[in-house]
């Protein structure tokens, strides 16, 4: 006789079973549904920016343990830590010249490690590096982010470097993680710790998203008017919900496996 399933396991057989469309829509539903709760139970937004940086953090000690303990980077991408690296740096500087606050620390914190994770991987663990699996072209990304950048950014009263600067790294950090998703599809099969931290930088993205719909939300679009005119507002929304969106398919086969007990994650054909 079989056990009786729970309540969460009926629910996400449930899901299992629906068509993709259907799927997607649930997910939408489940992450509107979550910025509701978010509202309610975080008071102070800012925390909610906090939150994803200690999560991007924690992301990255999962990595500099699995590089400690297994001593292999395989199925690590360093174009992704090395844009990720890019971005922190960016966003460092354009932190002390505009507005020096505990966002700052924590960006140093998380650029330190990941300053050692690309080390490990460029020269104690190069024999393990996945190279032919991390083929994605890094000037796919860094020449559109340049060019958005020049062209789309912020109209206040900083200097013209400071606010380009500050632009290329919200349009970075969006995309930085497709390398690590490319390296992925090449190989399918995706170790624990990896995905630990990939889920992890999910989790971060979506904080970070909420923290700024809510910031709109409750300023009524007050928050819109005071990142400065013309198009630079709606990217600065646009960027954070397209960098959840890229990590979302990912997430769900995530926790899939989770929930089905499997220590190593087998994405089917057509995943990120």
């Amino acid at each position: 006789m079989k056990g009786t399933k729970s309540p969460i396991q009926a629910v996400w057989s449930w899901v299992r079973r629906q068509p993709p469309k259907v799927k997607a829509f649930l997910a939408v539903v489940s992450g509107m549904a979550a910025l509701v709760l978010l509202r309610f139970i975080v008071h102070d937004h800012d925390n909610l920016f906090v939150a994803a940086e200690a999560v991007h953090s924690i992301g990255i000690c999962v990595l500099i343990y699995k590089l400690m303990k297994e001593k292999t980077c395989a199925g690590l991408s360093l174009k992704s830590q090395e844009l990720t690296a890019i971005f922190l740096a960016v966003r460092l500087y354009c932190s002390f010249v505009m507005e020096y606050d505990i966002h700052t620390i924590l960006d140093l914190a998380t650029l330190g490690t990941t300053l050692w994770v690309i080390f490990m991987i460029r020269f104690k663990l190069r024999a393990s590096y996945m190279e032919d699996k991390d083929n994605f072209a890094l000037y796919y990304v860094l020449v559109p982010c340049v060019v958005l950048a020049v062209l789309i950014h912020p109209s206040t009263s900083h200097n013209i470097l400071n606010r380009i600067s500050w632009a290329l790294c919200v349009y970075l950090e969006a995309v930085s993680v497709l390398p690590q998703l490319r390296v992925m599809q090449n190989t399918k099969i995706v170790e624990p710790f990896t995905a630990h931290y990939v889920f992890a930088l999910g989790v971060a993205r979506f904080l970070s998203c909420a923290h700024w719909v809510l910031q709109v939300v409750d300023t009524r679009g007050r928050l819109l008017v005071a990142l400065g005119y013309g198009l630079w507002p709606s990217m600065v929304l646009i960027s954070e919900i397209v960098q959840t969106f890229i990590l979302a398919d990912f997430c769900y086969y995530y926790v899939k496996s989770v929930f089905g007990g499997q220590l190593v994650l087998r994405l089917p054909s057509g995943v990120v």
